[in-house]
């Protein structure tokens, strides 16, 4: 096991007793929901986890150690913390370490600490992908890079629609990263079910999902597979309003000069002001979506 990594009891146990696993991000704890709601919207996906028949495991970097696996306390003091704590993706982590910082991970760095861990499945709530406008910004999530190296599987509900999800499909196509649509042959998009692009592959069941990763796996492939699911229809937002907010918050954030990694938190807090919280229930509702499916998955995977 690696030097940096602290694994929780709770976890340690379940790996030991080959128990179905699933990883979780901290970045939407400190950067995705203000407080409370975003302490109680981690406890309950975790929750949520436990019911599905699997343990999750909460992944951060507190005082410059890599953890699989937080207490309520740690989940406490991200969410209080908030933005004071440091995005970190995967260029971060070495400055973290050493610095004995802390960071809230985003989905590149949550799916590198959970292989440190042996945890094989993570649910989020979307991936980043290609920016709008990367033509001339360059501005790509490295979390299409980790996908691409990492043997992890991400369950999502698309990725976030402030991006340019054409160009996040080439780009993972590129990458030979299936995208997996879960009972839906499109590619989902965060608040809204469907974005006009078509997924690699539609499963209907965890069994076949379960399959295609073990599959990948015995083939020693070293990249990752990203599972599409879509919001559930009642949280389903409209895709008109959906798309004048996005358009609305991306004028902003190249008026008030946002650049990298703030990017992504400063739109998604613009189009949750701009819907009047609409896109915040949205949100916590898709996440515990994916949060039941990738347990399910787990499960299935463990058999």
């Amino acid at each position: 096991m690696n030097k940096y990594l602290d694994v929780s009891p709770e976890v340690q146990a379940a790996l030991a007793a080959g128990k179905p696993i699933v990883a979780l991000e901290s970045t939407i704890i400190s950067h995705g929901m203000p407080y409370p709601k975003n302490v109680e919207t981690a406890l309950l996906v975790e929750q949520t986890i436990r019911d599905n028949g699997a343990v999750p495991a909460t992944i951060a970097v507190i005082g410059g150690r890599l953890k699989a696996g937080l207490t309520h306390e740690e989940i406490e003091y991200l969410g209080k913390t908030g933005r004071g704590v440091a995005k970190a993706s995967r260029r971060d982590l070495p400055a973290l370490i050493a610095r004995k910082a802390d960071g809230a991970t985003t989905v590149a760095t949550t799916m590198i600490i959970a292989h440190l861990a042996g945890i094989k499945i993570f649910a989020t709530g979307g991936i980043g992908g290609v920016h709008r406008g990367a033509e001339v910004t360059m501005d790509i999530s490295a979390d299409l890079e980790e996908l691409a190296q990492t043997p992890v599987m991400v369950v999502c509900a698309g990725a976030k629609s402030i991006l340019d999800l054409g160009l996040t499909l080439e780009y993972l196509e590129t990458k030979g990263v299936p995208v997996i649509g879960y009972g839906t042959e499109e590619l989902p998009a965060f608040y809204t079910r469907q974005s006009g692009f078509g997924v690699d592959y539609r499963v209907d069941s965890p069994e076949e999902l379960a399959a295609m990763f073990r599959a990948q796996r015995d083939l020693d492939y070293k990249g990752g597979m990203l599972v599409t699911n879509p919001i559930p229809e009642q949280y389903s937002m409209d895709k008109a309003v959906i798309d004048a907010a996005i358009d609305r918050a991306l004028k902003e954030a190249e008026e008030a000069g946002v650049k990298g990694k703030e990017v992504t938190p400063f739109l998604l807090a613009k189009v949750v002001e701009l819907t009047g919280g609409d896109s915040l229930e949205s949100n916590i509702q898709l996440v515990l979506n994916n949060a039941r499916l990738a347990a399910r998955t787990a499960a299935e995977l463990n058999k």
